[in-house]
């Protein structure tokens, strides 16, 4: 089975979103898009009824990010598609009979798409609005640029829902809805439901051709790659850039037949359950590791993280027998077939006039069901055993879904509605895992390997194998649980919500966190936890430490965070909980409001008061020697980091060369005393070894300027006349400095 390649800032980040709503990333297929960012699952919907390859915005163009936590890039999807066909179909674009005829909206774009789909509306529809997060008086969630909400619905069941409607030139309209949760028990799938309705609508311009259309089918495409942050697609991470494209990935489906034990038995973990995952497989391009070191795409050559110890697919909630029959039809779906991701039938070249072709795809859609799941053809001998070019190719293989046939009439209904989510080790259990592993695998250590059954072995690479494939039950497990919030008519617990706003302020000696007290009114509200990451935040290094817990009987809506230390970044989020009672998964266990509606984007810092004097100007570490970088302020993220301390509360710093080369400078305006420099230049250069100089000139501030005035009975006659000449200027209490004063200080970096 081992796989062979063949052949921050919202400035920022809203400059992205803008792009990708233009399309810049295919302008001859621009789309609009809408996003699910406030759940541990999030990706952007188009207005096309599937997702394209090349659609993302990472670099790998992948999406669909699971668990988002611990980066955006935990990527699994590289492509999605749906696929409509019918036979006999009297077709008005051509005015003739055609035996066959399908419309395509994915995998690829093409530039027949813009004749076979014709948009119709886009909405992104919450219950509520994000919270207000504020960081040292700045917007600092990413929700203000992503979350951006079309229409309120305070009574819908879910927290977001994206609402797409387009028609297509089969004469079918298209209505789908994908919905968000974000309570923990389902925080990590979507809900897609999908109504088809016969409307003859066939152009842009809303003609309408009335016929029965035969032997209809409706083709579901995913191309899942489950490289996430383990190869951003350019190099500069440890996976193999083939796993990007899923060479790598593994399918295997379930739930075929219905009369089988695993299907009929109340008992069994699949009872009544028709659907798939896919997992990542050990890939020959990885040559550091060999094929049983390779599950979980370990780290191998910094911490062992697992980088795609996780398991992705759908299940089938429900499909209509018949348009005059609503009943689920649990024959559904009828083709599961995997397909080689780079066949030509996948390629971009579909066309709505070209019957061989297809024909040629319906024969695709409509073809029954596998005698063996893709895992079981691949097996352990993988590529020697199995060379179907229909099946697997150089850029993996995709699983195909099919629902059909159907007959419809005009004004008749489909509906089809599937649970796509993800779940497998959670990342912390990873790096346990992964370090572990890694010792054995560089000879550093002999930990007690413990295996998911609570056995001990000595086998590292079984030890790491046996944890990753826990996903299995975990997918499982959540697909159960989709299953019974669509059971349920979606009236799952609630959580409290998170508090409408979320304050984080800098401050000298502490960090002060804020938040309102709306959560309050939930009926089983029992209380806030705070969490917070030093250095970064939704990155696959961060780790977030638990700093504050209180219950109803205590509960405060202030904290001060005075265990935060000076030269760190820090990050927060609070989260409203209940008291458990709700929970019908893990009976007692609190439910939570998502994290990621209180995320900080911006860092706080601890800040030091302004200096009394200009001679207390302090560059610390000095020397800084880059052998001992790790110990100044700690986590990768932070090195190359110098801090001056003592600064005035309104100041020029300027660092030049020995020899007098300007090569960086900022306006120090924060009224503290602190800044810090991450030994840059202001063109983004690291600075070599070397003697630098800190040049400190106090400059005037408009605010410090007006207090200045206001302050003016302080003073004594002499000094007023200064201020009045423009010639001073003070901050905090009395410090006094002159306009203009200034102050140099040398240091030294070694590299």
């Amino acid at each position: 089975m081992k796989f062979i390649q063949y052949n921050f800032r919202c400035q920022i980040v809203l400059s992205i979103l803008i792009l990708l709503s233009l399309g810049i990333s295919s302008p001859s297929f621009s789309q609009n898009i809408r996003w699910l960012r406030v759940s541990e699952l999030q990706s952007f919907i188009n207005e096309l009824g599937a997702e394209f390859e090349g659609e993302g915005t990472t670099g790998n163009q992948n999406f669909f990010s699971w668990p988002t936590q611990y980066s955006t890039d935990q990527t699994m999807t590289r492509g999605k598609g749906l696929w409509i066909g019918a036979k006999n179909f009297d077709d008005p674009v051509e005015g003739k009979l055609k035996s066959v005829k399908v419309i395509a909206s994915g995998l690829r774009p093409t530039d027949e798409r813009p004749n076979m789909i014709f948009e119709k509306d886009l909405k992104l529809v919450g219950k509520f609005y994000h919270p207000s997060v504020v960081v040292d008086d700045q917007n600092a969630t990413v929700l203000h640029t992503y979350d951006l909400l079309d229409s309120l619905d305070e009574n819908m069941p879910w927290d977001r829902e994206v609402l797409v409607k387009f028609n297509t030139s089969m004469g079918i309209s298209v209505t789908r809805r994908v919905m968000c949760f974000t309570d923990p028990n389902n925080n990590n799938y979507f809900i897609n439901e999908y109504v088809f309705e016969n409307t003859g609508i066939y152009n842009s311009n809303g003609d309408v051709k009335e016929q029965t259309l035969e032997d209809v089918w409706f083709y579901f495409i995913s191309r899942y790659a489950l490289a996430g942050v383990s190869s951003d697609g350019w190099g500069s991470t440890w996976g193999a850039f083939s796993s990007v494209w899923g060479a790598s990935t593994i399918y295997n489906e379930f739930g075929k037949d219905i009369n089988s034990p695993e299907f009929s038995d109340p008992v069994s973990a699949l009872y009544q359950m028709r659907g798939f995952y896919a997992y990542y497989g050990p890939n020959a391009d990885r040559t550091a590791v060999s094929y049983d070191e390779d599950w979980g795409c370990p780290d191998e050559a910094d911490e062992g993280v697992l980088g795609s110890a996780k398991y992705v697919g759908c299940v089938t909630l429900h499909a209509d027998t018949s348009p005059t029959n609503t009943t689920d039809d649990k024959r559904q779906p009828r083709t599961t077939w995997f397909i080689n991701s780079d066949f030509d039938i996948m390629q971009a070249t579909e066309s709505q006039y070209d019957e061989v072709f297809m024909q040629r795809r319906y024969d695709f859609m409509s073809e029954g069901h596998p005698d063996k799941s893709h895992e079981e053809y691949v097996g352990d001998d993988y590529p020697t055993n199995y060379t179907d070019p229909d099946r697997q190719g150089g850029g993996g293989p995709s699983q195909g879904q099919g629902f059909g046939p159907y007959t419809m009439e005009p004004g008749d209904v489909i509906r089809i509605v599937y649970a796509e989510g993800a779940s497998g080790l959670s990342w912390e259990k990873g790096r346990e895992v992964g370090a572990n592993w890694l010792k054995y695998y560089n000879s550093s250590g002999t930990p007690t390997l413990t295996l998911p059954n609570g056995s001990t072995t000595s086998n590292h690479n079984q030890y790491k194998k046996d944890w990753v494939f826990t996903g299995r039950d975990s997918i499982v497990q959540t697909y159960r649980n989709a299953m019974d919030n669509f059971a349920s008519d979606y009236t799952i617990p609630q959580p409290p919500p998170p508090p409408s706003e979320f304050v984080v302020t800098s401050g000298g000696d502490k960090i002060n966190l804020k938040w309102t007290d709306n959560a309050t009114s939930h009926q089983n509200f029992d209380g806030y936890v705070i969490y917070r990451s030093e250095g970064n935040v939704m990155d696959y290094k961060t780790k977030y430490v638990k700093l504050f817990e209180c219950g109803a009987s205590n509960t405060v809506h202030v904290y001060d965070d005075t265990s935060a230390a000076r030269g760190f970044d820090y990050y927060y989020y609070i989260q409203s909980k209940d008291d458990g009672s709700t929970n019908t998964v893990e009976p007692g266990k609190p439910l939570y409001s998502s994290l990621f509606y209180t995320l900080t984007s911006i860092p706080a810092t601890l800040q030091r008061p302004a200096g009394n004097f200009l001679s207390e100007i302090r560059v610390v570490p000095n020397p800084y020697d880059i052998r001992a970088r790790s110990f100044q302020f700690g986590d990768q993220s932070q090195y190359d980091r110098l801090a001056f301390y003592g600064l005035p509360p309104y100041c020029r710093l300027k660092i030049y060369t020995e020899r007098g080369d300007l090569i960086w400078e900022k306006e120090h305006t924060k009224g503290t005393g602190d800044e810090l420099w991450d030994s840059k230049t202001t063109y983004g250069q690291i600075v070599a070894s070397g003697i630098y100089i800190l040049y400190v000139e106090v400059i005037e501030d408009t605010y410090a300027n007006e207090d200045k005035y206001a302050r003016q009975d302080i003073l004594d006659d002499d000094l007023k006349v200064m201020v009045n000449a423009g010639e001073l200027m003070y901050s905090q209490g009395d410090l006094i400095y002159k306009k203009g004063e200034s102050k140099i200080r040398k240091f030294v970096i070694i590299r």
